[in-house]
């Protein structure tokens, strides 16, 4: 089980089943029309993978630098979350 978490592969499978929710999601709504919008959903999904991959990235011992970047990458995801959200 160490393994699994020292490699990232735990990481690995989390995130592909994220990608897989996204598509299920955008065919669900493609197919009925109902659940969140295509977009909301997408940046939503966005912000969460992106710290998933900082995650993996420090367990891996990535770069300090590819932490942030994934940091960063979530917090912008989060921001444009936040302002679809926001009621005008």
């Amino acid at each position: 089980m160490a393994e699994l978490f020292a490699s990232g592969l735990v990481l690995d499978v989390i995130l592909v089943l994220v990608v897989l929710e996204g598509l299920l999601l955008l065919g669900y709504y493609r197919l009925t029309g109902r659940g969140p919008a295509p977009a909301d959903a997408l940046v939503n999904l966005a912000a969460g993978l992106c710290l998933m991959v900082a995650v993996r990235a420090a367990l891996v011992d990535a770069g300090w630098q590819w932490v942030a970047f994934w940091l960063f990458a979530s917090l912008i995801a989060h921001f444009i979350d936040l302002s679809r959200r926001w009621p005008r």
